[in-house]
């Protein structure tokens, strides 16, 4: 009789992994720049501290851009969230004040796309300003490019691990500094990839980057997490109050 010995935990979510990557796009014909590349960056759990926007559990806390509607994205398993379809979501939770924002995401390989169709999202903080998600691996990083905060600056350096791995951005976000209801200092933020510092206290010089939402800049506003076209996946966000 054949002995059936079970698979561990850890052995298990190995091979899920393996195979949800496959499927999410080969790469095995993509010249790597080094090793390191196609490595997943380190997922950080949040602190004890942290304001938890997406716990790979639901979509509870998330909506279309319409504040109303539930999010109509997939979960997958390995607590991920993969765009469906043509609606930007945002969370209702509002973002307000001085504050660090993690995020990880990965995007897929789509080699017979060019552009901005590569693997095309973004992170808006309070809905209004964009950092970049995109398939820029090995390019000379531009304003539109992975990283960049959109159409104001592009990234120091470009830190992007290849399509299909995961990859990371810490955004330390300072809020319009407002008087009398009106503006009287821009948003500024440092934004690391995935550990690498690619913007230093940068001075967003609009309102609402491309696609924003718009609005009172002196009043908070939601994360929103772009549908572009592509299969691109979010997991483990979360925010941590800063003075």
């Amino acid at each position: 009789m054949r002995r059936i010995i079970p698979l561990l935990p850890a052995v298990l979510a190995l091979s899920w992994a393996v195979t949800a990557r496959a499927q999410y796009g080969d790469i095995s014909d993509l010249k790597l720049l080094k090793e390191s590349d196609k490595e997943d960056v380190k997922s950080v759990p949040p602190p004890k501290d942290a304001i938890v926007m997406f716990d790979g559990k639901s979509l509870d806390d998330w909506t279309k851009t319409d504040g109303k509607t539930k999010a109509a994205w997939k979960l997958l398993e390995g607590g991920i969230m993969q765009v469906d379809g043509g609606d930007n979501i945002i969370s209702k939770g509002m973002l307000e004040g001085n504050f660090k924002l993690h995020v990880e995401f990965r995007v897929p390989y789509m080699p017979k796309e060019k552009g901005q169709a590569r693997g095309n999202s973004g992170v808006y903080v309070q809905g209004r300003y964009e950092v970049q998600v995109l398939d820029s691996y090995g390019l000379e990083s531009k304003k539109d490019d992975c990283g960049a905060i959109y159409g104001v600056a592009a990234p120091l350096k470009n830190a992007c691990k290849a399509p299909t791995v995961w990859q990371s951005y810490d955004i330390e976000f300072q809020s319009p500094v407002c008087e009398n209801g009106k503006k009287a200092k821009a948003a500024r933020a440092t934004v690391y990839h995935n550990g690498e510092m690619i913007h230093k206290d940068v001075e967003i010089t609009t309102d609402n980057t491309t696609a924003g939402l718009g609005g009172d800049v002196c009043k908070p506003g939601p994360l929103m997490l772009q549908s572009h076209g592509a299969p691109v996946q979010f997991r483990n966000i979360w925010l941590v109050p800063m003075k």
